[in-house]
């Protein structure tokens, strides 16, 4: 497990005081005159995009695991559409759900490998303003391909003008709305108190009831094996980037350790960035490039860049089940080519054992075979692809992945 920054460990200092000593069940209401709670009315505005209609919310609903909304889309492309109409990005939107702990952007000169930022790609540094999560606020209001805004100052405008106006001006000054950068990283601020706030962090899983008290909250036998069995190293060995054990000062598990990798999954068909004409110029060859497009614009880390191709970021696996129905269809990987926590879980055990699908007259994915990683390049041979697990091991795994949803309903004594 790879050590975090120490702005990381304050602000887990902050969410355990928040929670406090006993409880880690559900989130307490957001006083109205707070920067969470200004944070949390921007997160939720749909005038904040051209046009109107498109809000944060839009794309990261919180009771499908503050990820994509729409269970059609997901069970196709898997992303969300922009405020335009027929405009899409290119993945699919990662959930924001405890992405507030992730470090800035950095070299692990011990690990060899790129730690934190957020976004698949970590493009959202934190070089800037010192937190990749306020980074990240910013960067889709002015994606034409998401809110459309035409820049920093048309986005304090709006916010200015609007109910929030009052409430901006309060917390950061009046000249606020008058000075652009400053007002749009106003704006970051408050988006980015709202995402790191225990509603949006909640902690309250059955895992975390579990943690608190295994004798009160114990877990299914099926979930206490796949538990088990995600910590083995010759096994499962999902905690070698998921770490699931609580911190040295108690601090909950966040299922991340912020690295990244390429693990060789193949590309999303369905994708609509690839009809993008306007925005893809590469059409149907495109390939993500992930980290390593990122350091290939960053003169200091380029020649690092060809390491990290085809490498996106290690996503937390809270609330990966999270859904607002049954029928609702989650989908998974950085393109949202995997549909269902079995599907994952199966391409992990057996993604080096199947034939390449592109190479069978009748290919069935993940059945009798696996189609060709999108990017061939630095694929992670090491940790998965043959783990040796049964039908009945997998199970026990998706069982277990199960109890990290937040807003577990505990029993009641």
């Amino acid at each position: 497990m790879l050590n975090i920054a120490a702005s990381s460990g304050t602000r887990w200092l902050g969410v355990v005081l928040a929670l406090g000593a006993a409880s880690l069940g559900a989130s307490e209401p957001l006083p109205p005159s707070s920067l969470e709670a200004l944070g949390r009315a921007l997160f939720f505005d749909t005038g904040l995009s051209e046009p109107p209609g498109q809000s944060c919310a839009s794309c990261h609903l919180p009771s499908a695991g503050w990820s994509g909304p729409d269970s059609a889309i997901n069970a196709a492309g898997a992303v969300q559409p922009g405020a335009v109409p027929g405009r899409f990005g290119n993945r699919r939107a990662p959930t924001l759900a405890y992405a507030s702990f992730s470090p800035p952007l950095h070299l692990d000169e011990e690990g060899g490998g790129f730690v934190g930022g957020n976004f698949w790609d970590g493009r959202a540094t934190g070089w800037l303003l010192g937190d990749p999560l306020a980074e990240q606020a910013q960067a889709p209001l002015l994606d034409p391909l998401e809110h459309n805004l035409a820049d920093a100052a048309e986005a304090v405008e709006r916010v200015c003008a609007g109910p929030q106006g009052r409430a901006l001006r309060d917390w950061f000054g009046e000249s606020v709305c008058a000075e652009p950068v400053a007002g749009f990283n106003a704006i970051a601020r408050a988006l980015a108190a709202y995402q790191s706030s225990s509603e949006v962090n909640a902690f309250s899983s059955k895992y975390d009831h579990y943690l608190r008290d295994p004798e009160r909250y114990p877990l299914s036998a099926e979930e206490a094996r796949g538990l088990a069995l995600f910590a083995r190293a010759d096994k499962g060995n999902c905690a070698a980037c998921h770490p699931h054990t609580p911190g040295a000062d108690g601090s909950p598990p966040l299922f991340t350790d912020f690295t990244y990798d390429n693990l060789g999954v193949g590309r999303n068909p369905d994708n609509p960035w690839y009809a993008m004409a306007g925005y893809n110029p590469e059409g149907h060859a495109w390939r993500d490039p992930g980290l390593g497009g990122l350091l290939a614009r960053v003169p200091r880390f380029a020649d690092l860049a060809g390491a990290q191709l085809g490498k996106h970021k290690v996503p937390t696996l809270r609330n990966v089940d999270r859904r607002p129905a049954p029928g609702f269809v989650r989908a998974y990987m950085h393109n949202g080519a995997h549909k269902g926590l079995e599907t994952v879980v199966h391409f992990y055990n057996t993604r080096d054992l199947k034939p390449v699908c592109e190479d069978l007259a009748a290919p069935r994915p993940g059945d009798n075979c696996w189609p060709r990683p999108e990017v061939a390049r630095n694929v992670n041979d090491d940790e998965l692809g043959d783990l040796g697990l049964d039908a009945e091991e997998e199970a026990a795994i998706v069982a277990f992945l199960r109890t990290l949803s937040d807003g577990w309903d505990a029993p009641q004594d």
